[in-house]
């Protein structure tokens, strides 16, 4: 319907939102999804919020859930008849979310996310750490589509994050997820730092924070809880680079620069690598010398007077540098576009999820 918001269905978990949140909701709107989990499970639903003008019975605006296998509803819901608890668990693995409003002045709307009774310990939303756990390691569940969903992020890998950051948000801006499919994360929780850097990572920007805190560390949670992880500081080395073409120019003393292939490693002084002007189709290629485990990429522009860089790119990988295959993330259809930089000089990194296992990458 034309009140549906910000929606990432999958049958595992997902977040869905009314159109509009956390701003006012639309006037005489409806929507309505359909969640169903794997045959054998059955659905626990998180209320992140429910923000609905008031009105008795919630006649002007609601949020109805109803259960077609049990035969029962839950609601209606407004902010005048709220949800008894923010987590519901229901005994069936199909359940339709209604949202419908009238005339209204005021309300947010409302943000909900679901996940399976595979995870029985419950959903974790956008929330950040207010109130957080003792334990200075904890597990969550970070549902589908958290990283569409309001709220800001302070840090990055290499430091951590600000307590007050939205943390399934700032797993994804980690890399310890995919948006696309959720997934459990652990935090391990550690006197703060006095400065927090800003990052672009896996197409979320975080913002720079100049003051001291606790603040959680983010990495991967199967198993039990471990010690904080350092950043990654396994960088692949490069055994060769190739490129479709480069770029060679004279320079203002009369010299030919060449922007060949190997230019291309970052840290690198001076110029980069550019292909040929003009060239479409253009690609680096990385031999790793041996088939290795990639689990992210970092990329810059050039250095230098030259302002250029590469806003978006594709990766593809071969094991013998024949055959090739496109990657797609996290069970895709389609070749996936990563977002690249904005400028010359700040680093972006995207993560692979799941990784890539290859000698060549492209």
């Amino acid at each position: 319907g034309d009140g549906c918001g910000h929606t990432l269905l999958t049958p595992h978990s997902g977040t869905l939102s009314s159109k509009n949140y956390p701003g006012t909701y639309p006037n005489h709107t409806a929507c309505r999804w359909r969640l169903r989990a794997p045959p054998g499970t059955s659905l626990l639903l998180a209320f992140g919020d429910v923000d609905l003008e008031p009105s008795e019975r919630c006649a002007r605006s609601s949020l109805l859930l109803a259960d077609p296998q049990a035969g029962t509803a839950y609601g209606p819901y407004c902010r005048n008849a709220s949800p008894a608890a923010p987590l519901l668990v229901t005994n069936s693995s199909a359940v339709t979310v209604l949202f419908n409003s009238t005339s209204h002045r005021s309300g947010r709307g409302l943000l909900l996310s679901y996940a399976t009774s595979q995870h029985p310990e419950g959903i974790w939303m956008g929330a950040s750490l207010d109130h957080p756990p003792l334990a200075v390691c904890f597990s969550v569940y970070c549902p589908a589509g958290c990283k569409d969903i309001d709220g800001d992020i302070w840090g990055n890998p290499s430091q951590g994050y600000r307590d007050t950051s939205v943390l399934c948000k700032a797993a994804v801006h980690a890399g310890v997820i995919a948006d696309e499919l959720g997934g459990q994360v652990t935090l391990s929780r550690e006197k703060g730092i006095t400065l927090y850097e800003s990052a672009f990572a896996n197409g979320l920007h975080s913002k720079r924070w100049a003051r001291g805190s606790w603040g959680p560390w983010l990495h991967p949670a199967p198993g039990p809880c471990r010690l904080p992880l350092s950043a990654c500081g396994d960088a692949l080395e490069v055994a060769a680079f190739n490129a479709s073409s480069w770029w060679s120019e004279v320079d203002a003393l009369g010299q030919d620069r060449a922007w060949a292939a190997e230019r291309a490693a970052l840290g690198a002084a001076g110029h980069s690598w550019a292909a040929e002007p003009s060239s479409e189709g253009a690609w680096l290629e990385l031999d790793l010398g041996t088939r290795r485990n990639v689990t992210g990429i970092i990329t810059k522009g050039s250095s230098g007077r030259y302002d250029y860089y590469v806003t978006s790119y594709r990766v593809s990988s071969s094991r013998d540098g024949k055959n090739w295959r496109p990657y797609r993330g996290s069970g895709g259809q389609e070749d996936k576009v990563f977002e690249g930089n904005t400028d010359s000089h700040g680093e972006v990194s995207n993560a692979f999820i799941p990784p890539i296992i290859a000698r060549y990458v492209r």
